[in-house]
């Protein structure tokens, strides 16, 4: 006597529902079933922020740049040399000179050039110093929470915060000699000297939400040393914020630099565009209406200024989630023709606009979601019923 066992579903096995049974792989004449097609495996790029003040700040950084390594080269004259050995009268702009001659008949244009060189070297050494301190000192601060090392170091900090930065500098330039007045190098690391605090708070901070993370944690239970920790583990995600204090303290630089000049604490000899405008006051080129002396440097250092503030603003916004989101929200808007955005934002809140699927594809997630539920409820009734058992003799 055998004992066999049977569903009575109506002539409907589970192979067609997917649960199990014979499928129509497994009736007689059909053929083999396909291999499964795998999605080719694409690499991981690196997507750059595509924010217009980020491109607008690159293509005129860019610009300067040039400026600065080949402005001295390509300068038509030399910026001291003088066709008069007579204090003249300013010549205004013509084609023997483009932007216009000083009062002792030097080109101004050549002077723009060769000047540029010195301002953007003394700003981008500035920056990288101050950086480097900032670096060392705030994410040291940070990592060391609690121990005498950490209120050693922002005590340091606070105490250049709320130290008067130009006054400093004067007394600092005031001992320095005709040659050293002259060195960009030095004169970089001076104004780093006064530019880093502002840097260090803010990675401190960063560095105390960063310690307390679940990955650190676990790299500290292994066993990885400190060094390894802070350089692996935390100054990567500081790398934004990094870079916008880099580009702060550039700025800053550029200001500093152009203000302590054109108070004439550096060698006038020494041609940069803060220089420049030490001469045209010094001549009264203002009340003299000689504006070819004193606006184009002006301009440079006003443009050389947006661009790094344009870098700076829209590493910010691709940096905090709340600029982001308003960013996206806003793209999202006028995609569908200005909708969904009030003209006037709460204090407080983030704006951000969904977007709504086509009727279309509302109905036809409506269907399958429709059949999903069919499906699985027949699924699960077939699951429960009993199977009968037949004897057989």
């Amino acid at each position: 006597m055998s004992i066999g066992t049977g569903t009575d579903l109506g002539g409907t096995g589970l192979g067609g529902l997917g649960v199990g049974g014979s499928g129509p792989g497994d009736q007689p004449g059909a053929g083999p079933l396909p291999p499964p097609v795998s999605a080719p495996i694409r690499g991981r790029r690196i997507q750059l922020p595509r924010s217009p003040k980020i491109i607008a700040g690159l293509a005129m950084l860019a610009v300067f740049l040039i400026v600065a390594i080949i402005g001295p080269i390509v300068a038509p004259y030399s910026p001291s040399a003088s066709s008069s050995t007579t204090n003249g009268v300013p010549q205004p702009p013509s084609a023997a000179h483009w932007l216009g001659t000083t009062q002792t008949q030097q080109d101004v244009f050549s002077q723009l050039l060769a000047g540029g060189r010195s301002t953007i070297l003394v700003a981008f050494l500035a920056g990288i110093a101050a950086t480097i301190l900032s670096v060392v000192i705030g994410v040291s601060a940070g990592y060391l929470h609690g121990r005498w090392a950490d209120d050693l170091l922002s005590m340091l900090a606070n105490f250049f915060l709320v130290m008067p930065a130009l006054p400093l500098l004067i007394v600092i330039f005031g001992f320095l000699s005709p040659a050293g007045a002259t060195n960009d190098l030095l004169i970089g690391l001076i104004i780093a000297i006064t530019g880093w605090a502002w840097g260090a708070r803010v990675l401190r901070a960063q560095t105390l939400s960063l310690r307390s993370r679940d990955y650190v944690e676990s790299a500290r239970i292994v066993g990885e040393r400190g060094w390894r920790v802070v350089g692996f583990e935390i100054l990567p995600n500081l790398a934004p914020i990094v870079a916008a204090s880099f580009l702060f303290t550039v700025l800053y630089g550029v200001g500093t630099y152009t203000a302590l000049a054109f108070l004439g604490l550096v060698n006038p000899e020494h041609w940069s565009w803060g220089s420049m405008l030490f001469e045209a006051q010094n001549s009264d080129a203002e009340l003299s209406g000689y504006w070819w002396w004193y606006i184009p440097p002006g301009l440079a250092v006003a443009f050389l200024g947006t661009s790094l503030a344009l870098l700076n603003f829209g590493i910010d916004e691709f940096i905090n989630p709340r600029l982001r989101a308003a960013g996206v929200a806003r793209r999202q808007a006028k995609k569908s023709g200005g909708q969904g955005l009030p003209r006037r934002f709460e204090l407080g809140l983030t704006p951000v606009v969904r977007s709504r699927p086509a009727p279309g594809a509302a109905a036809s997630t409506v269907a399958a979601s429709t059949s999903t539920t069919s499906t699985t409820s027949v699924a699960a009734s077939t699951s429960t019923t009993p199977r009968t058992r037949e004897q057989t003799s």
